[in-house]
């Protein structure tokens, strides 16, 4: 009966103290006003009625009536929370991808790309209040998702990025300003690019810095990762008769220098990835660092519980007026 239920004026639960004080202030009372009539023999008064035993039944209605009397006053009730939550600060995040050759370089498993994709998955689905888009570039760049706040399409989208639908080659700069184009009209409040690569510009006709410019113009905070080991790493490095890759050790290049000037000139950081466990804390550093602030509202419905009570304390007061009446008139 109590499940789930809280009072919203329990110190009425002091009162029960008196119900005792009552009932021993009652039998008292009762011995006091019942005379005593000393006799030979109690033969000629024996009786086999058992209503005048059942006589404190009546005082017991009283009492159980008062008891919940006292429950109702404490206002039993049961309490409905349900939130909602408004975003006062998204950020819109573009996630530029190198697709190049090199990132299929097994340094990481299963590959680069394999592993990215998969890390970056998982910073997508904790961002659920912010819009995210998707640069994918090589030689050249294209945007794969303008930024959307449906997830689905943005995951969709990364599972499809895979090598070989660009030009190879290593186009810092193009991947950049791809990214700065899809956010540059964007209202909200906080601009992001998340830009990875494994290798050195080589490709493209826009600069990398010139492509940093461009974000600074337009407020675009970017962070940069460098994906790859430490000295050489298992890479392809020619094709073998049937179309598939060849496989060697190939010293790994990163311009770190280049990623580093683009983070500092943004506002942005740089990382180093050198496996999937640093690429992982590097997204979740990402994650932590780039805050979205979300108000949450909670509304508190209460149903009162009282009304039940009030009616047993009247059905105990009315059985108790009607065998007072009826039953126990003639013992009164």
């Amino acid at each position: 009966m109590f499940e789930n239920v809280e009072f919203a004026n329990p110190q009425f639960f002091w009162l029960l103290l008196l119900l005792p004080l009552a009932i021993a202030w009652h039998f008292f009372m009762r011995k006091e006003e019942n005379a005593s009539l000393k006799i030979p023999s109690i033969d000629g008064f024996t009786t086999q009625d058992i209503l005048p035993k059942l006589k404190p039944l009546l005082f017991a209605l009283r009492i159980l009536a008062l008891a919940a009397i006292i429950v109702a006053m404490a206002r039993p009730q049961t309490e409905e929370i349900s939130t909602r939550t408004k975003t006062t600060k998204g950020i819109d995040i573009v996630i530029a991808i190198d697709v190049s050759s090199s990132m299929l370089a097994r340094d990481l498993k299963p590959n680069r790309l394999s592993a990215l994709k998969e890390v970056a998955a998982d910073f997508i689905r904790k961002r659920p209040s912010d819009r995210i888009g998707l640069v994918a570039y090589a030689g050249e760049s294209y945007t794969k998702t303008p930024i959307t706040s449906d997830k689905s399409i943005a995951l969709n989208a990364l599972q499809e990025i895979t090598y070989g639908q660009l030009t190879d080659g290593t186009a810092i700069g193009m991947g950049l300003a791809t990214s700065v184009n899809r956010l540059k009209e964007s209202k909200s409040i906080s601009k992001v690019i998340i830009l990875l690569t494994d290798g050195v510009n080589n490709s493209g006709f826009i600069e990398p810095k010139t492509a940093a410019d461009l974000a600074v113009e337009f407020d675009i905070k970017t962070y940069t990762i460098g994906l790859g080991t430490n000295g050489n790493a298992l890479s392809p490095v020619a094709y073998n008769d049937d179309g598939s890759y060849r496989y060697g050790m190939r010293e790994v290049e990163i311009d770190e220098d280049l990623l580093k000037e683009i983070a500092s000139v943004t506002g942005g950081k740089y990382f180093r990835a050198t496996d999937n466990e640093k690429l992982e804390a590097i997204y979740d550093e990402i994650n932590k660092l780039e805050k979205t602030e979300v108000e949450e509202f909670k509304y508190y419905k209460y149903e009162e519980k009282f009304r039940p009570w009030v009616l047993l304390a009247g059905a105990f007061l009315l059985l108790e007026w009607f065998m007072r009446n009826t039953l126990f008139k003639s013992f009164i």
